[in-house]
C-alpha cells in the first residue's frame, strides 16, 4: 500500500470517527434537551482527552445547530506541581476561543488533609464542583458542560451496586442541589475508546493528571478492568447494561418510593398494617440479634452409628 493510500485510508477512518461522535453527543443533547436558544454553555476543560474532544465536538455542532448557544471554556488550575501552565491558554487562543482560567490551590488542601495512600477524588471532586458552580453563577453561565462518557457512567454505575448499596449511576443532565446550575454531559453516549481515538488522532495537548485517575487503588480502576473484560469476552455485553439504564422498569425492582407496592392489588386502600410484633423495635438493625447477653453451652449431638449395606453390581 502506497503512503497517498495509507494517509487516505486514515482519513476515511477519522471521518467516520468523528462522524460517530457528532452523532452521539448530537442525539444526546436531543434526548435530553441538553442545550437550548440563547445558552451560555460553560464547557469545564481539565487538559485531559475527554474534555478537549468535549470542547471540539460541540464547537464543530455549534456551527450547524438548530439553537443559537455561546461556548466559554474554563479551567480551573488546581496548582498541582509541575502544572504546565501555558499549554490550555495558548491552545484556546489558537482556536479562537472565549476563556477563563480559574486559579485555587486546591491541591495543597487535599494533601494537608488526605492520608498519604488514600483516594483523593471525593474532596477534590467536591472542591472543584464548588469552585466551577460560583464562578457560573458570577458569570451568568446557563449550563455547565462536563466530559463525562458512557464509560464513567457505567464505571458509577457498578460503584454505587457494589460499594453503596444504590442502584445508581451518572445521568446525563442534573440539576444541582441548590436548583441554581443545570449540569450537562453531552458525552453520555461516546464510548471512551472513541474519544482517545479521536484525541490521537486531533493531537491534543494532553495534560496527565496526577491526582486522581493515576492512583493505583482506586475501586474505579478494578471496574473499568472488569467491564473491559467483559466486552472482550462477552461483546455486546456493556451495550447492553448501559441500554437497560434507558429501560428501567420501577415496578420490577424493589424501591417503594418509585412504586406503589403497597397499593397494589389493596382492597381496603389505606396504607398497610404494622405487621412487626414489636413494633419500631423489631425494625431495629439485625445486627442486634447476634448480640448474645448469656453464653449458650453448644451441645454436639451424639455420633450414631449404623451399618451401611453393601451393594454389589451383577
Amino acid at each position: 500500500m502506497t503512503m497517498t493510500a495509507v494517509v487516505r485510508k486514515q482519513q476515511i477512518n477519522f471521518n467516520k470517527l468523528q462522524k460517530r461522535l457528532r452523532r452521539n453527543v448530537g442525539r444526546a443533547i436531543q434526548d435530553f434537551n441538553m442545550i437550548e436558544d440563547g445558552d451560555r454553555v460553560m464547557v469545564c476543560l481539565s487538559g485531559g482527552k475527554d474534555s478537549f474532544v468535549l470542547l471540539d465536538i460541540l464547537r464543530n455542532l455549534q456551527a450547524r445547530a438548530p439553537v443559537r448557544f455561546e461556548l466559554v471554556a474554563v479551567n480551573l488550575d488546581q496548582k498541582q506541581p509541575g502544572f504546565p501552565e501555558p499549554v490550555l491558554p495558548d491552545y484556546l487562543r489558537s482556536i479562537g476561543i472565549p476563556f477563563y482560567i480559574i486559579e485555587q490551590d486546591t491541591y495543597r488542601i487535599v494533601q494537608r488533609v488526605i492520608p498519604a495512600g488514600k483516594t483523593t477524588c471525593g474532596l477534590c471532586s467536591r472542591l472543584r464542583r464548588g469552585i466551577l458552580y460560583t464562578f457560573a453563577a458570577e458569570h451568568g453561565m446557563t449550563k455547565i458542560a462536563l466530559g463525562h462518557h458512557r464509560d464513567d457512567i457505567l464505571e458509577t454505575l457498578f460503584l454505587n451496586l457494589f460499594h453503596g448499596g444504590k442502584l445508581k449511576a451518572m445521568p446525563p443532565k442534573l440539576l444541582s442541589d441548590d436548583g441554581r446550575h443545570v449540569v450537562i454531559r453531552p458525552l453520555a453516549y461516546c464510548r471512551e475508546r472513541d474519544l482517545a481515538a479521536y484525541a490521537e488522532a486531533r493531537q491534543f495537548p494532553i495534560i496527565p493528571c496526577n491526582l486522581c485517575g493515576s492512583q493505583p487503588n482506586l475501586q474505579r480502576q478494578a471496574i473499568k478492568a472488569m467491564l473491559r473484560q467483559w466486552e472482550k469476552q462477552f461483546p455486546g455485553r456493556v451495550e447492553n447494561i448501559f441500554a437497560a439504564l434507558h429501560n428501567v422498569a420501577p415496578s420490577h425492582l424493589a424501591d417503594a418510593r418509585l412504586f406503589d407496592f403497597a397499593g397494589l392489588g389493596s382492597r381496603t386502600g389505606g396504607p398497610a398494617p404494622a405487621w412487626l410484633p414489636g413494633g419500631g423495635e423489631d425494625a431495629e438493625n439485625d445486627a442486634d440479634e447476634d448480640e448474645i447477653s448469656e453464653p449458650v453451652e453448644v451441645v454436639p449431638p451424639a455420633e450414631i452409628r449404623v451399618p451401611l449395606p453393601i451393594v454389589r453390581r451383577v
